[in-house]
């Protein structure tokens, strides 16, 4: 196995995986046509809160502006700050049609540029595994949220799309290598890891899982799914395997399902965590046990 860390280097994350959103934009588009039941994951991550309506929101990490829509239907009377520390992304926010006026900043989610106690909801989807430093980084988002606010953050199980593991390590095998371990990119901060790691800077959390279904009823769009994440997964490969060579293998095996079953199923599990000191689904407990001291 190689000796880099593809998942907290910043030069393959800011070059290579996420300079611009054309792989995202992949995974979405596939996320989007392949995926049953038929849920807008944004949407339903947004409308889990709360709302009152003029909140200050902060999305940190926030892609090409995959949430903003939503968080500004939710926040007539607030406002939303977003960054993201790819310039690419960042440009890309903001040229959003979906959303005006929202300021997007180049930014580093281990050093928030904000002051103590600034937002009422901070977002942080599908990117906690990313950053070098998650402890660092969760100090910062609890430094910048008020007493009543809550992160959200998103991200999926560690045993997600079981089937793609099992068509790695066959096409490993085949190729005369033994893969010992197979990290998924979201490792770090899973479904199963994150209650912990929110715990030690938050009094409540909660997990809300959303299990569903990729349905491939052709090989071409598989291959293209596992293409745009080629910047991640090549590196965990065995050395002495080369990406062309492993996914000719994958779309053999691929290729074999489909004709044999009729399509390929790949088990999903994501999820979101909704954190707080004070606020949110937690805060009459919160103030219980605050009358209870």
């Amino acid at each position: 196995m190689t000796n880099s860390n593809p998942f907290t280097d910043r030069d393959l994350l800011t070059q290579q995986a996420y300079a611009t959103d054309e792989h995202l934009g992949v995974r979405y588009r596939t996320h989007e046509l392949y995926s049953y039941p038929k849920i807008d994951f944004a949407k339903w991550v947004v409308d889990l809160l709360p709302w009152r309506g003029d909140e200050q929101v902060l999305d940190i990490g926030s892609g090409p502006g995959s949430y903003f829509q939503y968080v500004k239907e939710h926040t007539p009377d607030g406002w939303l700050v977003a960054g993201d520390l790819s310039f690419g992304m960042a440009v890309r926010a903001r040229q959003s049609s979906c959303v005006a006026h929202v300021p997007v900043l180049n930014l580093d989610a281990q050093q928030l540029p904000f002051e103590d106690n600034s937002f009422d909801v901070v977002l942080a989807n599908h990117m906690l595994f990313h950053v070098p430093d998650i402890d660092q980084t969760l100090r910062e988002i609890r430094r910048v949220l008020r007493d009543s606010g809550c992160l959200v953050a998103t991200t999926n199980s560690e045993s997600t799309m079981p089937e793609f593991d099992t068509l790695t390590r066959r096409a490993c095998t085949l190729l005369g290598y033994s893969m010992q371990e197979f990290k998924p990119v979201h490792h770090r901060f899973t479904l199963e890891n994150a209650p912990i790691l929110l715990g030690r800077y938050f009094r409540a959390v909660a997990r809300h899982d959303l299990p569903s279904e990729f349905h491939f009823p052709e090989p071409e769009p598989v291959l293209t799914y596992l293409n745009s994440g080629r910047a991640t997964r090549e590196a965990q490969l065995p050395d002495g395997v080369a990406w062309d060579s492993f996914m000719e293998i994958m779309d053999n095996q691929v290729k074999r399902l489909i004709r044999h079953f009729g399509e390929l199923q790949v088990h999903k599990l994501a999820g979101v965590l909704v954190a707080t000191n004070g606020g949110g689904f937690a805060e009459t407990y919160l103030k219980y046990l605050n009358g209870a001291t």
